[in-house]
Parts: structure tokens; sequence; C-alpha cells
């Protein structure tokens, strides 16, 4: 008596009333539950329908290959030996296994990665997308089109370019014929400057210096500006701007101070008024046109920006090729120099944006003044040991046209006449002189005086110098008798 469903002797047999098939009781009933009929046929079948057969217990008879020792020493070296395989291949797989789960998770690992960057630079561009300024351009501005994009230089309006000319052509005709003032230092002076006092300032790490007649504005990174009193020796004011400051500019009762978060901030009369969040990172220069009316700024995120501080509003950008490290107007107004990290400065024309010459420093270009004379200018990179002189009028290698060694330049400052070139650096201050009769360069003062820092003060007979790492501002002038 066979199970109809396994074929072998069933422990607890069962029979169908139906078909009088005997079946073992677990395995159709399990049958039934999935398909509710009676094996090999299509009648339905319920487990009432199942009668017991009572029979004797049949001891399953032992395979015949078992019925000796030596045959079952041998089926258990054959089952030890498939265990062994087993176990084997289990290994081998368990091995395969941690492999493709190691290159799994490094691919993951990379996958995640590239997501990042890719965000990253998705939120880049659609925040310098964000910047673009979007304005019909020929044939289009006439018929009232709106596909033209103005993606690279935004000019200034026309009444602003009307006031760079006229500043322009003011300064051209005077600037040469102005003699200096009466009251100027001479060389005798500047020789004989010497530090007359040094105060401990409230911000911490100063890094930027702006002076305005008697005072100074010192701008640090823990994002506090001091107002300091050249001739009182005091700090008279502290104002908290919020973000590390990394440039400042004075006018009259006006200062602009630039952000590592990519901010322009307006203050009137110690007052904020305005905040502009134009770069996409670090600002990197400040300057200021010489009619006073156009702000500029420049930032690591390529880009140049133009305000105009009557109206406190962006006006024109100019965008760049690369980082823009360092800043500064011409004094006639028209030019505005841009320096690079390649060693590259490039000089723009302000009205439109246009690049108009570049000169090659061979370093990254951190510090640029302009010189009064409007020929010159002033360039190096921050921790390098030479200036170099450049020639507006030249070009190529020509047109470095003096270069004069130094231990450290952090920072350079030109005097109103174009005589004095103040040089600050990790080691001291220098000045050096220019005389245009000899048409000749040298020292009148090697100091010890450290700064990240410095300006001229009233008719060039002080020197105010901030110290970053030491926290200080230090003023050079005539000693006392």
């Amino acid at each position: 008596m066979l199970c109809a469903l396994s074929g072998e002797i069933p422990e607890e047999p069962v029979i169908s009333k139906k078909t009088g098939v005997v079946f073992e009781k677990r395995l159709i009933l399990k049958y039934i539950e999935e398909n509710g009929k009676e094996p090999g046929t299509d009648e339905e079948l319920d487990p009432e329908d199942l009668l017991p057969v009572q029979t004797g217990r049949v001891p399953r008879p032992r395979p015949p290959t078992l019925t000796s020792l030596p045959s079952l020493l041998k089926a258990f070296q054959d089952e030890w030996d498939a265990i062994v395989l087993d176990a084997y291949n289990t290994r081998e797989q368990l091995k395969r296994t941690r492999e493709e789960l190691a290159n799994a998770l490094y691919q993951n690992d990379a996958a995640v990665r590239v997501i990042a960057r890719v965000t990253k630079e998705r939120d880049e561009a659609r925040d310098a997308l964000s910047k673009l300024s979007i304005a019909p351009t020929g044939a289009a501005a006439g018929a009232g089109g709106d596909d033209a994009m103005a993606v690279d230089n935004l000019s200034l309006p026309e009444p602003l370019q009307e006031h760079v000319d006229e500043v322009h052509q003011q300064l051209f005709k005077t600037r040469k014929k102005r003699p200096a003032p009466a009251s100027w230092a001479t060389s005798d002076d500047i020789s004989a400057l010497q530090p007359v006092a040094t105060t401990a300032l409230t911000t911490t790490q100063p890094e930027t210096l702006a002076i305005q007649e008697a005072h100074a504005a010192v701008g640090g990174l823990d994002g506090k500006l001091d107002i300091y009193s050249i001739e009182a020796n005091q700090v008279e004011r502290t104002l908290d701007i919020g973000v590390p400051i990394t440039a400042t500019v004075w006018t009259e009762n006006k200062v602009f101070v630039g952000s590592s978060k990519g901010t322009v901030t307006a203050l009137y009369s110690g007052e904020q008024k305005e905040v502009f969040k134009t770069h996409a990172g670090k600002v990197t220069g400040l300057s200021l046109h010489p009619g006073g009316r156009i702000l500029a700024s420049a930032g690591v995120d390529k880009s140049i920006f133009f305000y105009d501080i009557t109206e406190l509003k962006v006006v024109a950008s100019i965008y760049t090729d690369n980082v823009v490290t360092a800043l500064a107007f011409h004094p006639d107004g028209h030019l505005i120099a841009a320096g690079t990290p390649s060693g590259d400065i490039n000089i723009f024309e302000t009205k439109t944006g246009q690049l108009a010459a570049s000169f090659t420093l061979g370093v990254q270009a951190d510090v640029i003044v302009f010189s009064e004379n409007g020929y010159w200018f002033a360039a190096a990179g921050k921790g390098q040991p030479t200036v170099a002189i450049f020639d507006l009028r030249k070009t190529g290698d020509a047109a470095k046209v003096h270069e004069f060694p130094t231990d450290d330049v952090r920072a350079m400052a030109w005097d109103w006449t174009a005589q004095y070139l103040a040089i600050a650096g990790a080691s001291g201050t220098i000045v050096q002189q220019y005389v245009k009769s000899s048409k000749s360069w040298s020292e009148l003062l090697r100091t010890g005086t450290v700064g990240s820092a410095i300006g001229w003060g009233s008719d060039a007979k002080t020197l105010v110098a901030v110290d970053g790492k030491a926290g200080v501002i230090s003023v050079l002038g005539a000693p006392s008798e």
C-alpha cells in the first residue's frame, strides 16, 4: 500500500471516499489546501472526504546496499566527502560574495561622491546663472525681443558712462599740472618717520584698512569693523558686520566692506544701508572710482560688479576667465585693473568692460596700486620678495620698467603726489621714492613695523600700518622733540 503522491509507504494513510486512492495524510491535506481538488482528477475534495486507514506499524526496509559494515563505512565516507566538498564550495562562494560586496560598496561610495560633486556644480551654476543680467541687445532691443541675453559683460548705464568720461577728461587735464601742496612731506620727512603710537584693536585678525582724513576703518576676520582715530590714537567705535571682512573702502561718510561670504555691505554714517549679495564666494577686492559715485568689487567667482553708491544698486558687471585676486581703478577712472592667480594683470575699460590690455607679473597678483601720474602701477604677490612697476604705455616685457627686492610683500600704498611707494610685509615697512628729475628710485625708509595693510595719513606725514597677527595698529610719524 503506497501513497499516490509520494510513491512511498505512508506513515499515516488515508483513503479518498470518492476514488478509493490511498494518500499520506499530511501530503493530501497540503494538496487540498492549495488546490481544493483530488490529485489526478477534477473532482473537489474536502478533508471530510478522507478516511483514516488502520494498519500495523510497518518498518521501513533497509536499502540493500547497507547490509554490511564495509557498505556502511563506504556510505559514511561518501557522506563525509560530500560534506567536505560542500564546505569548500560554501567558503569559495562566501569569498566571492565578500569581493562582490566590497566592489558594490566602492561603487556606491564613488557614486555618492560623483553625486555630491555634480550637486555642488549644479548649485554653483544656478547661483552664477541667477547673477546673469538679461537685457535686449542689437535688433532685439528695437523689436522688444526677450531672447537676447548679455551673459559676458553688462556695460554701465549711459548716465554713468557720461560721468566716467567727464571725470576722465577733467583729471587727465589737471593731474599732470597740479603741484604738490606746500605742506606735503619731503623726502627728509619720510626718512625720519618712526613708530609714534601702537594701539590694540578690538577686532581680531585685522586684515583691511581704509583711511579717511584723520580716521581709519580696520576690518577683521571676526566680522568687526573698528573706527580708529589717528590723532587721538584710540578706537572710537566698533561696528559688528557679522561676516569675515576681506576688503574695505571709505569715502566721505560712507564705508563699504566686502566679506568672505560674497557680500558687499554699505554703511552710511555708521548705519547699515544695504547688503549686496553679488558674489558666489569671497570678495577679493573693493575699489572706488575717483568720481566718488561708482564702487567696484571683485571675487573668486571670476566676476567684477559695479555699484551706483548714490542709488545703492548694481549697475554693471564683468565676467572673466579667471579668479580675480586684486582690483584697482586707474586714477582717471576710465580703466580698472584685475589681478589673477596665473600672474596676468588684465586692464578693462570701465564703461564697457572690454579688455584693453594685459600685463604679466609672473606670480599671483594679490596687490595692485596705481600711481597718481596715471602711467604706472605697482604689483606684487603676497609673501613674494619683489615689487614690479609697470608702464601702461608699453607692452610685453618692456612694460615692466622697474623691479626692486623686498623681504616680503603684504600691502602697498602710493601717495597722492606719486613720489612715495609704501610697502608693508611680515618683516617690516619700506618706502621707495621715485625722483622724477633723475628718473631713479631710492629707498627712503626701512623699519621693523609689520603690516598686513598700510595707508598714508594726511599730507603723507604719517603712515598707518595694521598688523594682522598681533591685532594692533601702528602710526609712523615725525619723532617727538
